[in-house]
């Protein structure tokens, strides 16, 4: 049975106050992007504000040096198609997906915490019995999610992101707006990571799907391949 998932991405370009370029992580849009559609399942691309999405210049490693997905993705011209023309979050309807999938990229501290169009997209989506996944940064999107009482949605389930360690490594810590594995603690996430910086970790709490870095991309695309396999089992 073919799943419809929805990858969606950043729509904010610039990194805080110091006017660099930033946005999406490609590897972290392509790797899922690819397992899913390989899996022959449907999937869309969404931004938050809709149209084309920034990418991070900083995740194009440059022709010949790419990941496969990546290159594979920038030479697809229905696949660019589909990213020039992704969706606004607030035009979505949560139940017409199966799974939905944030990548990351430090885009997306600057607008998906913020995003009312995305909480209430991601909380609804929850709620209709949908697989909720992200990797990397891309888990600032469950920070303003909640469940239809009003509780986060991570609070009290095994989440992982990219990690405060990380943030420092990457020296971002004092750039970014605060620190996403700190904000989930303080949500009452029971985070987990892999506490090699940059090493591969993927978390699994029943339909919450979340990954650390882009090393954990693919990983975390089987996670949720496996759960779109016996959803109707998994507990919410």
């Amino acid at each position: 049975m073919t799943s419809r998932i929805l990858i969606l991405t950043t729509s904010h370009g610039t990194l805080g106050e110091t006017g660099k370029p930033t946005g999406f992580h490609w590897q972290e849009l392509t790797d899922p992007y690819w397992a899913f559609r390989d899996a022959g399942d449907t999937v869309e691309i969404a931004s938050v504000h809709g149209g084309q999405p920034p990418a991070d210049p900083g995740s194009d490693d440059g022709e010949g040096e790419r990941p496969q997905s990546v290159q594979r993705f920038m030479d697809d011209a229905a696949a660019m198609q589909a990213l020039k023309q992704a969706r606004p979050a607030a035009h979505l309807t949560p139940g017409e997906y199966d799974a939905i999938y944030l990548p990351g990229g430090h885009g997306t501290m600057w607008d998906l915490p913020d995003s009312k169009a995305v909480a209430e997209l991601i909380g609804k989506a929850w709620d209709a019995g949908a697989i909720i996944a992200a990797v990397c940064l891309g888990p600032a999107g469950l920070v303003g999610a909640t469940l239809a009482d009003g509780t986060p949605l991570v609070k009290g389930r095994r989440v992982n992101s990219f990690t405060d360690a990380e943030e420092r490594k990457a020296g971002l810590d004092e750039v970014v707006p605060f620190l996403l594995e700190s904000r989930l603690r303080e949500l009452g996430a029971v985070f987990e990571g892999n506490d090699e910086a940059f090493g591969p970790h993927v978390a699994r709490d029943g339909r919450l799907i979340t990954g650390q870095n882009p090393a954990s991309s693919k990983p975390l695309a089987d996670q949720v391949l496996a759960a779109l396999k016996n959803r109707q089992s998994e507990p919410a």
